[in-house]
C-alpha cells in the first residue's frame, strides 16, 4: 500500500521527476505519421492513477532554439531576469527561463511593438510600423501565425531588446496532458502514453511540438528527467462491470481505450467491449494491432470496427463505420451501453456526435428534438463521455 505522505507529495505544483523506460515507434515503415508508445516509470512516487486519467508532463525547449535566441540577443544566458508571466520572488538565469520556464512560440502584437520601439534600422522600422498599422490587421495575424520568437529576432536584427524586455513578452511554458494508455491494475508502477510526435515547417524553419519531441527525442531513457503529475479525470469505464462499452478512438484517441480494456479484463468485467478505431493506413498505422487481435481471440473484445481513410479512393472514417452498424449500435445503447469518444475535438468528435444523433433518430424513430433529448440523457447519466482535445 502506498504511503499516504508520499501519495500527496507530488502534484502539478511539485511534479515527480520520472524516468522513460521505453520509447518505441508504433507506426510501420512508410507511414506518414510518427506515433510512439512511451512508458514512464513512477515507482517510488506514490502517484496513483485511474483508467481515463491523464498524465501531465512539463517539457523543455530545444537547446538549439535556445542557443539561437541567446546569440541573436547578444546574451550569454547567465543574465538575471524576472519574466513578468512567472511572478518570481527572485530572478533566474536567462538560459533557464528560455529552456524550461517560457514558451518560445506564438508571438503577440505586443512583441512587435517592443521591437518597433527598439528598431534602429529605418527599413526594419518601416516594416514593423506597416505590420502594426490598423489597416494591416489581417496581414499581422497571418505574419504572426507563421512565426515564433526566434524568427522575429532573425528578421529584425537591428531591433535588439534587452533580455528582460524579451522575456517579458513570453508566455509560461505549460505542461501538456496525455491520456493514459494503461491500467494501474496491470501496470501500477508505470504510465503508458500513446504519443503523436509533431514535426512541421513554417516560414522555412523546422518546427516541433515542444512536449511530443521532448518525450520522443530529448528526454533520455532511464534518467530521472521527466517532470510529471497525474491529472484526475471524469472520463472512465463504467463502475458497473456488467455494462457494455462502445469506444470511439481514432489515432491517438485509442490511448484511454487500451487502458479501459486492460482494466475491464483485470477486474473480470462481464460487459461487452466494442471498439471503433481509425487512422490513415491499415498496413502502417494500425496502433496496437496485435494486442487488439489477442483481445478478440480471447473474447475480451467483442467487436473491432476499423476505418483506414487512405486505403481506398473514398475516405472512410469511424463515424461511417458507426452508421454502417447503426442497428446493432442502437441495440447496445438500448441495453444500457456506455458510449465513449476520445481524440480530435475540431472535426472527429463533432462528426461522431452528428452520427450518433442521426443513428438515435433513425433507429429509435425519433424526431431530431427527441434524438437530442435522448443523447442529453445519455450525458446526464454519465453514459456518453468525451475526452477531446
Amino acid at each position: 500500500m502506498a504511503n499516504p505522505a508520499v501519495a500527496t507529495a507530488y502534484s502539478k505544483d511539485k511534479p515527480f521527476l520520472a524516468k522513460i523506460v521505453e520509447n518505441r515507434l508504433l507506426n510501420k515503415p512508410g507511414s506518414a505519421k510518427e506515433t510512439r508508445h512511451v512508458v514512464i516509470a513512477i515507482e517510488g512516487s506514490g502517484l496513483t492513477y485511474k483508467a481515463g486519467d491523464s498524465l501531465g508532463v512539463f517539457p523543455t525547449n530545444r537547446a538549439s532554439e535556445v542557443a539561437e535566441i541567446l546569440q541573436r540577443l547578444g546574451a550569454t544566458g547567465d543574465e538575471a531576469v524576472s519574466p513578468a508571466m512567472l511572478k518570481l520572488t527572485a530572478p533566474i538565469a536567462l538560459r533557464e527561463a528560455l529552456t524550461s520556464r517560457l514558451a518560445l512560440a506564438k508571438p503577440s502584437r505586443r512583441a512587435l511593438e517592443v521591437l518597433a520601439a527598439k528598431a534602429t534600422d529605418p527599413v526594419e522600422r518601416a516594416r514593423l510600423d506597416g505590420l502594426l498599422a490598423p489597416e494591416s490587421k489581417d496581414v499581422l495575424t497571418d505574419f504572426l501565425e507563421h512565426r515564433e520568437f526566434v524568427d522575429l529576432l532573425a528578421e529584425f536584427p537591428g531591433a535588439r531588446p534587452t533580455p528582460q524586455d524579451f522575456v517579458d513578452q513570453l508566455r509560461k511554458l505549460m505542461p501538456r496532458l496525455y491520456s493514459v494508455a494503461s491500467s494501474a491494475k496491470v501496470f501500477p508502477s508505470e504510465v503508458h502514453l500513446t504519443l503523436a510526435v509533431v514535426r512541421y515547417k513554417t516560414n522555412g524553419r523546422d518546427r516541433v511540438g515542444v512536449c511530443s519531441t521532448f518525450l520522443a527525442d530529448r528526454a533520455p531513457i532511464g534518467a530521472s528527467a521527466v517532470p510529471v503529475f497525474v491529472s484526475d479525470s471524469h472520463f472512465g469505464p463504467p463502475v458497473d462491470g456488467a455494462k457494455d462499452c462502445i469506444m470511439i478512438g481514432p489515432g491517438t484517441g485509442i490511448a484511454p481505450f487500451r487502458a479501459f480494456v486492460q482494466e475491464r479484463v483485470a477486474t473480470g468485467a462481464t460487459g461487452r467491449n466494442w471498439l471503433f478505431f481509425g487512422d490513415q493506413r491499415r498496413g502502417t498505422d494500425f496502433l496496437y494491432e496485435e494486442e487488439w487481435k489477442q483481445y478478440l481471440e480471447r473474447g475480451q473484445l467483442t467487436r473491432l470496427d476499423t476505418a483506414f481513410s487512405r486505403d481506398q479512393l473514398l475516405k472512410v472514417y469511424v463515424q461511417d463505420r458507426m452508421r454502417e452498424n447503426a442497428q446493432e449500435l442502437w441495440a447496445w445503447l438500448q441495453g444500457g451501453a456506455h458510449f465513449y469518444v476520445c481524440g480530435d475535438a475540431k472535426r472527429m468528435a463533432k462528426d461522431v456526435d452528428v452520427a450518433l444523433h442521426a443513428i438515435v433518430a433513425e433507429q429509435g424513430n425519433f424526431t431530431p428534438a427527441q434524438a437530442t433529448d435522448y443523447v442529453k440523457l445519455l450525458k446526464k447519466d454519465g453514459r456518453y463521455q468525451r475526452d477531446v482535445y
